[in-house]
């Protein structure tokens, strides 16, 4: 057990940072492995970010939390815990929120100077990423995710952004489309900023039955042309197979084989099973060794601070209640023991001496439902087009609107429904393939369009706009559905385009300061403000294109 005050950690943190000056080497993807200029690169990680406030209940049966503490916003946490971390030996940290509003200056430059790499989440909790009950991939969430990169880009030390985690289980693999497309449109924007940073996602361990075909599906090519365009560059498996004083045979000798022949780089976005106490963590010879370096490039040991699960209660450390000292337990001693053994890995095969291929994508079945059309690139030049077209739209009374929208287009898609009229406009479906022409628009932008769609119907008749005092007549918008329907097609030349996204307009494009980790054939490693005026907490919508997001930080 050790302690360490904050000013020793910080002093510690300035000899780091001196003896450090040159720049942290640069990590590229050729196929299926990972490389610096040293030979194949392993992740050796751990995930660093405390965790939110966990309500329990029905609908929260991950333990997903509704809050985010960013830690890489966090200088004086930071400068506490890098003397850990290195004692550790870790290369790379995974974060599963952060706050692009806030600076990371100090934290980043840091985890560089002491040869630490970073994979970001783009995911925030509850409405911030893309919900595994009812997906959709829309304006809020790529203006989110590109500010995020954006403020990161100047750092050197991202090796990835997950566009993902946990968000595909067993039963709604129809959303794996939303996701590629997440995929697709954040690489399309880190290739025209000319980053390197990888795109990736974090898949729940289950069933081969759907794990094998969702790991193939994001790393396929639609167009059967072997195209990265729409593949993720490296794979993450939370996986907790080996549990106790396990062995290969009986823990990953089965999902070593399930990724045999897999295209994209591999690791463990989260390991450390902690049902057969005590950690003790030898699955990292495994992990690190012959047995299993031909598909896995290391993992991410899960958790640095304590965060409690289904299962139970992980950590490493506990930190004093003034958060200035950190106590470290047995699971930390341990594991930095274990990391402490890898020296060596396997460092073949050399750079560019496999071949880079993206098959095509596999096909529907009884546990896999996704379609190979993916949404379109979100338009938020159409969508703001189309709302300004509207008659009638959503004007609260009130800023404070998060809690009412959901139960808004609940009521206004009811209302369509009884008419005879549907709000199919707005939706998607994963399995089809068929997407609204509005399913990429921000929820407030759907909400006025079956505002509108609900006045129309009813003769523009004043008090049909009304909505409780949530909506507000337009008298410049289109008159009479006729007006309306040629209004909105005007605005939309071709609802399923995808084209390169830019930052959302105000959003000044952040100043570069080194370079950024990368793949050869198209992924890499690179990075952005928080919430946009549309990205509210939009609270419990029943209706089949918003929710409650998933999959922020879930554990097995």
């Amino acid at each position: 057990m050790v302690k360490l005050p904050t000013f020793y950690s910080a002093l510690l943190l300035a000899v780091s940072c001196l003896t450090n000056v040159e720049a942290i080497d640069k990590v590229t993807r050729s196929g299926r492995y990972l490389y610096t200029s040293s030979g194949r690169f392993y992740i050796k990680g751990i995930a660093y970010q405390e965790q939110g406030a966990v309500v329990p209940g029905a609908d929260n049966s991950f333990l997903e939390p509704s809050t985010f503490i960013d830690p890489l916003s966090d200088s004086d946490g930071c400068s506490r815990d890098l003397p850990f971390l290195q004692k550790l030996g870790v290369n790379t940290v995974r974060v599963y929120s952060v706050n692009s509003s806030l600076n990371h200056d100090s934290c980043m430059s840091a985890l560089s100077g002491a040869g630490i790499y970073t994979i970001i989440d783009l995911a925030l909790p509850l409405n911030g990423s893309i919900d595994r009950d009812s997906p959709s991939w829309s304006t809020n969430l790529l203006d989110q995710y590109l500010e995020t990169i954006n403020v990161f880009s100047k750092y050197d030390n991202v090796l990835a952004y997950n566009v993902g985690n946990e968000a595909i289980i067993a039963n709604t693999t129809d959303v794996a489309p939303y996701l590629k497309a997440a995929a697709r449109d954040v690489k399309a924007y880190l290739n025209s900023i000319s980053s390197s940073a990888l795109v990736g996602y974090a898949a729940i361990d289950g069933d081969s039955t759907f794990r094998v075909p969702v790991a193939n599906f994001l790393s396929c090519d639609p167009s059967n042309s072997n195209s990265s365009s729409t593949s993720i560059d490296l794979y993450g498996l939370n996986n907790y197979e080996w549990c106790g004083d396990s062995s290969f045979e009986t823990a990953y000798a089965g999902v070593e084989g399930d990724y045999a022949g897999y295209n994209v780089a591999a690791y463990f976005s989260e390991f450390g099973c902690i049902t057969s106490p005590p950690r003790l963590w030898t699955e990292v010879a495994s992990l690190f060794s012959t047995q299993m370096s031909d598909v896995w490039s290391g993992g991410v040991a899960f958790s640095y601070f304590p965060a409690t699960s289904a299962q139970g209660q992980f950590g490493m450390v506990n930190i004093s209640s003034d958060g200035t000292t950190v106590t470290t337990g047995d699971d930390f001693t341990r594991l930095q023991a274990q990391y402490g053994n890898v020296t060596s890995p396997p460092n073949t095969p050399s750079q560019g001496s496999s071949s880079v291929t993206y098959p095509s994508c596999p096909g529907q079945n009884s546990s896999f439902a996704a379609s190979t059309t993916l949404p379109p690139t979100p338009n938020e030049a159409a969508c703001n087009c189309i709302e300004s077209t509207f008659s009638c739209a959503f004007k609260p009374p009130t800023s404070n609107y998060s809690a009412i929208v959901g139960t808004l287009i609940d009521t206004a898609c009811g209302l369509l429904g009884q008419a005879g009229s549907t709000c199919n406009d707005i939706g998607g479906n994963g399995t089809s393939g068929v997407y609204g022409r509005l399913s990429g628009c921000d929820p407030t932008i759907k909400l006025s369009f079956t505002m509108n769609e609900w006045y129309q119907l009813n003769g523009m008749q004043f008090e049909d706009c009304s909505f409780s005092g949530n909506g507000s007549v337009n008298p410049l918008g289109a008159s009479g559905t006729a007006a309306a329907i040629a209004a909105e097609t005007s605005c939309i030349a071709s609802p399923s385009a995808t084209f390169t996204p830019s930052l959302p307009s105000g959003i000044s494009t952040a100043s570069s300061s080194s370079g950024s980790s990368g793949s050869s054939d198209s992924g890499s490693n690179g990075a952005a403000p928080l919430l946009g005026e549309h990205q509210v907490l939009l609270g419990m919508l029943s209706v089949a294109f918003i929710g409650v997001a998933s999959g922020i930080w879930t554990l097995f």
